[in-house]
């Protein structure tokens, strides 16, 4: 209690101590009034007051300022300052703002927001160029709630998220602040250095919030927000949107600003609704306050978010300038519900600076040394926007906790009762935990893990893991291994390994492994364990083929300099062909039985599709992905990956060493992939894989190129870029040259949605088309129609496409249901 006591006298003598001009700002029933610009005139020098209507404005030398207080709805006041002592004191009082109609000329069977947007659209460009680079000061506050809490999720407790949770289970469990310099240069560099980042309740954190990610440039055609969202004055816009004129009003330099109402056309269509003020003659946004949906957005954890921003106007340059933006949201999923906001003050703005591309490189975001380490007098001397008493109180308090939750006394006792079994770990599985000394051990559960084949009937696996971590989780060591018994085929497998990453920049894992495994002939595994008991035992389609591989791995894996990263593998391995050892099925049909486990010819039971052997394998490739940019973290680096440019593999594998001289080989393969919005129209992907084996002539079957195939017509992936549904899946197996080609195009909403009736079902139209083409076979194409996104409110699960397959003329046709949960 002392301690608390203590901690908010500091604060609160930090706060007093430091403010420069500092004041309330009401509404004329004395009522606060949160997110008022307050800036000095004609400077870019400015703040936002915060929800309880308190500002702060940093200001270091004594002089006469015309301070400037702006708020939507509000009449713009001015007041003349003459400051020579500090803190100094300033409180204002605003007035709504009178907006009439009474001023707008009406043409006949014209609609005067038309006008005014049409004028806006044709000048978008223009006013988007004005500003070609600047430099400015960036502050950003995220503050995240959530509301009545469920004690679990999915089963698994989730205890008091940080200490941020009351007795109703509701609370803040996210504040962060950023302090930055920012550069900016048309038409899409943005470069961040974090001056000072501060996380509730650790002192060691640093704030993910930073500008890449609200950068919402209403005069874009598009802003990306989940969905690519429509501008309400991009050149598409009047396809979107409908307008009216709610009024017109002055600003305080007698600037004519209009206040337009956009409304979305259709309902589910990726648009915003709310209001956007436009400046008369000049065409520029003074301010945009815009609501827009989850399911408009395209993100099913979300209600609804809130852009608002605001402008200031400057004559030195005559120029606009965004200088506050918060984002509001309220979210709901798995009973779990809550809102935050995200705040933004742009300050000290330099424009046009000359900054040249020169000037920036793939590094988008860095920190200033000791940017964590800022202490509260720090933060209140440079803070724009005040905390409010909520944001006071859990500073304060997971501040003051911080300290005994790092115990070992309190970590101790917190996995005591956590690493008590209970009778769900049989199911789920249990871990033994010591946060303390940052190290987890534990057991997966056979249960979830039981399956079917034909190769050992019913089979179970039994997982062991530990995992130690170091560096707050930049290095770890982790041992994993699992025991798997088939009750058919009576035989007792397993394997082990043990990875070790190294840093968390260039993340180097080194990964040694071995054990004796039943393993598909395509090593990426094209049928589930579910997916294959289900279609064994119920329909008698044993579509998974095995064979037995003992083996010992080495492999390496780092990025070697930005967005170039290089893979090996090198391992030895016993082969052996598997038979079928039982005909078990739920539902027996006449004389129908199991195919064989031969992948070569499903009637070849008890012939082995190739010898036993041992051989060394080695796999080297490399990942380049183009136009990767990064953000710098002290002793760690992530990376980010643009649509703009595809990821390229490139990779040599080499067979050798065999105990059959005709199963060593050489490949070479390359693959191509990328996935992009095509502005509104949706989002087009596509995957290009080609090859060539050299001395392959006789290989072993399990070393062929195999296609991912789909014979169960059901699926649980997210798109079909690597999969053809309607092929079998070792029909097309080659050891020679190949080219494998997916597109696949997701309308997400543009097509349906403007059908009467279906726009109200918010499905999306998604098509596709895949080939395969081999000197050995003859080409193989499938073409994709199909309807995404079905299900009702948030529970969107479902897909369901319709499939043709050609070879030389029409093959098959069928029905493939693809299911998403997570």
């Amino acid at each position: 209690m002392k301690k608390l006591l203590l901690s908010t006298l500091v604060l609160f003598y930090a706060i007093t101590s430091f403010s420069q001009i500092k004041g309330t700002v009401t509404n004329s029933k004395s009522n606060p009034l949160p997110f008022v610009n307050i800036f000095i005139e004609n400077t870019y020098k400015g703040t936002t007051s915060n929800e309880d209507g308190i500002y702060e404005l940093n200001i270091s030398e004594p002089n006469t300022y015309t301070i400037v207080f702006q708020f939507l709805g509000y009449k713009t006041v001015k007041k003349i300052v003459t400051i020579e002592t500090f803190p100094f004191n300033l409180d204002a009082e605003l007035a709504d703002e009178e907006i009439s109609l009474n001023e707008v000329v009406v043409t006949a069977g014209e609609n005067p927001a038309n006008a005014i947007i049409r004028q806006a659209i044709a000048k978008r460009k223009v006013n988007l160029e004005k500003i070609q680079s600047y430099k400015a000061d960036f502050y950003s506050r995220g503050l995240i709630r959530i509301k009545d809490a469920p004690e679990k999720l999915l089963g698994q407790e989730i205890g008091d998220l940080g200490g941020g949770l009351d007795s109703t289970r509701s609370g803040v469990i996210y504040l962060s602040e950023t302090i930055s310099k920012l550069e900016f240069l048309r038409p899409n560099k943005l470069k961040e250095k974090i001056i000072a980042s501060k996380v509730s309740g650790d002192d060691k954190g640093f704030s993910f919030n930073n500008a890449i990610d609200v950068e919402f440039d209403l005069y874009s055609n598009t802003i990306e927000l989940g969905n690519q969202i429509i501008s309400p004055i991009a050149n598409n816009a009047f396809g979107y949107y409908r307008y009216a004129l709610e009024g017109v009003f002055y600003d305080d330099r007698g600037h004519l600003i209009n206040k337009i109402k956009a409304t979305p056309r259709r309902k589910n269509d990726p648009v915003f609704e709310g209001f956007i003020y436009i400046v008369e003659d000049q065409w520029t946004i003074y301010a945009a306050e815009l609501d827009i949906t989850g399911t408009q957005a395209r993100i099913p954890a979300v209600d609804k978010v809130t852009i608002t921003q605001n402008y200031a106007f400057s004559e030195q340059g005559n120029l606009w300038t965004k200088m506050s933006q918060n984002i509001d949201f309220k979210y709901g999923l798995f009973g779990i519900k809550g809102d935050g906001r995200f705040t933004a003050v742009y300050s000290n703005y330099s424009i046009n600076v000359g900054l040249t591309r020169k000037d920036f490189s793939r590094e988008i975001v860095s920190f200033a040394d000791e940017a964590n380490k800022k202490d509260s007098m720090f933060w209140t001397s440079l803070r724009p926007v005040p905390l409010t008493d909520e944001e006071i109180t859990d500073y304060i308090k997971k501040d003051s906790i911080q300290i005994v939750r790092d115990s070992k006394v309190y970590k101790d006792s917190v996995d005591q009762v956590n690493n008590k079994f209970k009778i769900g770990n049989i199911i789920g599985g249990y871990t033994f935990n010591n946060t303390y000394e940052n190290w987890s051990a534990g057991i997966t559960s056979p249960i979830e893990a039981i399956s079917f084949n034909t190769v050992q009937g019913w089979n179970g696996n039994v997982g062991g893991f530990y995992t130690k971590n170091f560096d707050d989780f930049k290095r770890f060591l982790s041992v994993n291994g699992s025991i798997n018994y088939g009750f058919s085929d009576d035989r007792l497998r397993g394997t082990l390994s043990t990875t070790y990453k190294f840093n968390n920049t260039s993340r180097p894992f080194l990964t040694i492994s071995g054990g004796i495994q039943a393993t598909q002939f395509n090593a990426t595994d094209p049928i589930s364990r579910l997916e294959n008991t289900v279609s064994t035992l119920f329909f008698e389609d044993n579509y998974m083929k095995l064979y037995d591989r003992s083996f010992a791995q080495v492999s390496f894996t780092e990025e070697i300099f930005n967005g170039f990263r290089l893979y090996s593998f090198l391992s030895y391995e016993r082969r052996k062909a598997l038979f079928n050892t039982t005909e078990q099925v739920f539902f027996p049909e006449g004389d129908d039985v199991y195919t064989s486990n031969n992948p070569l010819d499903e009637s070849a039971y008890g012939i082995a599709p190739f010898e036993t052997h041992n051989i060394v394998k080695l796999d080297v490739y490399a990942r380049i992905n183009f136009g990767q940019e990064y953000l710098s973290y002290p002793d760690s680096k992530f990376n980010i990956t643009k649509d703009k440019y595809p990821t390229l593999l490139v990779g040599y594998e080499k067979g050798l060493g065999a105990t059959i001289d005709d199963y060593n080989f050489d490949q070479v393969k390359a693959r191509i992939y990328q996935s992009f919005n095509i502005s509104n129209k949706g989002r087009f992907s596509y995957n290009i894989r080609a090859g060539k084996f050299f001395n392959a002539d006789d290989i072993s079957f399990v070393d062929f190129k195999h296609f991912n195939g789909n014979q169960t017509h059901v699926s649980q992936k997210g798109n079909y870029t690597d999969v053809f549904n309607n092929l079998g899946y070792y029909d097309l197996s080659t050891n020679d040259s190949y080219v494998e080609l997916h597109a696949e195009h997701d309308f997400n909403g543009f097509i349906l949605s403007r059908i009467p009736l279906l726009e109200k079902l918010n499905f999306n139209l998604v098509v596709g088309a895949h080939a395969i083409s081999t000197p050995n076979h003859k080409p193989y194409q499938e073409y994709t129609i199909g309807v995404d996104n079905i299900g009702w409110g948030k529970w969107r699960f479902l897909r369901v496409d319709y499939v043709r397959s050609y070879q030389s003329g029409f093959v098959s046709d069928a029905v493939l249901f693809g299911l998403k949960f997570f």
